[in-house]
């Protein structure tokens, strides 16, 4: 008789089944309307997240609590969420008609309105990838919520210890606390997290806003409370969906007003019949690339393209960023900031109004019927398939339809290598989509020794299409990047736009065939190097040469310049 073998699970696979899990979840927990993160609803949710053990989430298997995580996810959720015992997500559902004043999260864009002491509803305008992304951060805060109450409560009536008492003291204060004061409150919290006083105290003024300097303290406080009265008074934390949400989503209700809002603009401005070339990128980099070298050439005499593009990246040049703005919309330029509802901001550029003795492209050969570049930022997730595949769709006047001329689609955005690292430029030839295996070959116009000789690393090759970059952890990348997919890196919208753009040239015939598509990413992290993750902080100007690259290499090829 043969013997059965024994086949054992790799991590690889075992969190790839615990991604499956959590999205399923997910989709269960929003068509049933509503369930509590730290109840029974929310344990499969939990247990697959512990599993799973992103790498962004660092230690959130242990006893300690997670800081470079935490920061992470707090910037990424509105202020003041972790007083919220209720969260209701919505979608737009006229709320920026009310007197509830907007928070938007510094790193994610979304509106969020504080509805009263106990509960933050947050607008889901991006479709189910700004679900997933903000129930699994939830699931993390609440997670590590738990971490400070095991730490702090002594027994189940409530009696809490000594540091909780000091920490809460100096977190409910009104006027900033003074050095000492802040060092003793330190001092207490590092004993709360599991964390030594200096780790606390790196990561402190990371925390902190124009009016609350010692928010970190008032951060952990709050997160620890409520889920002490969880368990001690029984009284749980909330989520829930709003039936118009739950009617809306998938619907592109969002993405179609956002492409009728731009096809209405270029129809007012007779553009319609001109080829388009669809750029996703960022509102500065297509700007100051055609403009602000010679904007700013007094300024900045004898200084190089990237020098200027750097000294516009930095925080203080709203002034120098004015001035290139001012003279973009006198020649061209026309500004479409978003209204709605997807986040999206939209720039229209006329080359015809373009003088391009007076840019950084002299020897730029618009073709006789000068192309109308259409520049839209970045979309998140599964947004981008909605905003691409309404964009791309017949515009209706009356009972006539007009089709777009789409000369060529081009995205630039921000990934993860998984070789190299932040500010490392990474062509792909494929997209493929996690979870499915459902893979984007194409033809990109866009090749890796076009970026040669400028002093930033380049790689080429597939990349994976991911459900949401905080669900990755490292035996997943591995395998991706060591197996015969051979992935270069991660980003979350690439198959969206391949799939759009495919059924629009192939399938439904609404633009040409032989469309030209571009795809390059510049790397915001490493997630497979300890301390490159996204938790470990931004690009600063790290990004600005290869984002402004890029950017000039897709001008370059739209405008025939050798």
């Amino acid at each position: 008789m043969k013997e059965i073998k024994n086949i054992s699970r790799s991590r690889a696979q075992e969190s790839s089944a615990a991604i499956e899990r959590l999205y399923i979840t997910m989709r269960h927990l929003f068509n049933r309307g509503f369930y509590k993160p730290m109840g029974v609803s929310g344990e499969t949710l939990r247990e697959a997240l512990l599993e799973l053990r992103p790498e962004i989430y660092g230690s959130i298997a242990e006893e300690k609590v997670e800081l470079n995580g935490l920061l992470y996810v707090i910037e990424r959720l509105p202020v003041g969420i972790e007083e919220c015992r209720y969260i209701n997500l919505t979608s737009d559902e006229g709320y920026s008609k009310s007197h509830f004043q907007p928070i938007v999260p510094p790193k994610r864009r979304r509106n969020c309105y504080r509805i009263d002491d106990e509960q933050m509803n947050v607008e889901i305008t991006r479709g189910r990838s700004d679900i997933y992304d903000i129930l699994t951060h939830l699931t993390f805060i609440f997670i590590e919520s738990h971490k400070i109450k095991d730490r702090v409560l002594i027994d189940e009536e409530g009696k809490i210890s000594r540091d909780w008492q000091k920490l809460e003291m100096a977190a409910l204060q009104t006027k900033k606390l003074s050095q000492v004061e802040k060092e003793k409150a330190i001092s207490h919290a590092a004993n709360i997290l599991g964390r030594t006083f200096v780790e606390v105290l790196d990561i402190y003024d990371s925390f902190a806003t124009a009016d609350k300097p010692d928010r970190f303290l008032h951060v952990i406080y709050w997160l620890g409370k409520i889920a002490i009265e969880e368990v001690v008074d029984n009284n749980k934390r909330t989520i829930t969906f709003s039936p118009i949400l739950r009617e809306r989503l998938g619907h592109h209700i969002h993405g179609e007003i956002w492409a009728n809002n731009i096809k209405e603009v270029l129809k007012t401005n007779n553009l319609l019949e001109r080829p388009i070339h669809i750029i996703s990128a960022n509102m500065h980099s297509v700007m100051n690339s055609l403009f602000a070298t010679y904007v700013l050439k007094t300024k900045f005499k004898d200084k190089s393209d990237f020098y200027i593009y750097e000294e516009l990246s930095k925080s203080g040049a709203n002034a120098l960023r004015d001035k290139v703005e001012e003279y973009a919309l006198k020649h061209g330029m026309i500004s479409l900031p978003d209204q709605s509802g997807t986040n999206i901001d939209v720039q229209i550029f006329d080359t015809a109004k373009i003088d391009w003795a007076k840019s950084a492209f002299p020897k730029a050969k618009p073709s006789k019927q000068s192309p109308v570049l259409i520049v839209m930022d970045y979309a998140f997730g599964e947004q981008a398939f909605e905003t691409i595949d309404e964009l791309l769709k017949p515009y209706k006047v009356e009972k006539t339809k007009h089709f777009l001329n789409v000369e060529s689609v081009s995205i630039m955005g921000k990934a993860g290598i998984l070789e190299g690292g932040k500010g490392d430029i990474m062509i792909p030839n494929a997209h493929v989509n996690e979870g499915t295996a459902d893979n984007y070959p194409f033809e990109n116009e866009l090749t890796a020794s076009m970026f040669e000789g400028n002093e930033i690393p380049v790689y080429a090759g597939p990349m994976i299409t991911v459900l949401g970059t905080s669900l990755q952890n490292r035996d997943l990348l591995k395998f991706f990047h060591e197996s015969t997919w051979q992935a270069i890196g991660l980003e979350m919208e690439g198959a969206y736009y391949q799939k759009a753009i495919q059924s629009a040239s192939r399938i439904r015939k609404s633009i040409n065939t032989n469309v030209k598509v571009r795809y390059a990413y510049y790397a915001s992290d490493n997630p497979l190097e300890t301390g490159s993750t996204l938790a470990s902080g931004g690009l600063g100007t790290t990004g600005v040469k290869p984002t402004y690259l890029i950017t000039i290499k897709i001008i370059e090829q739209i405008f025939n310049i050798k």
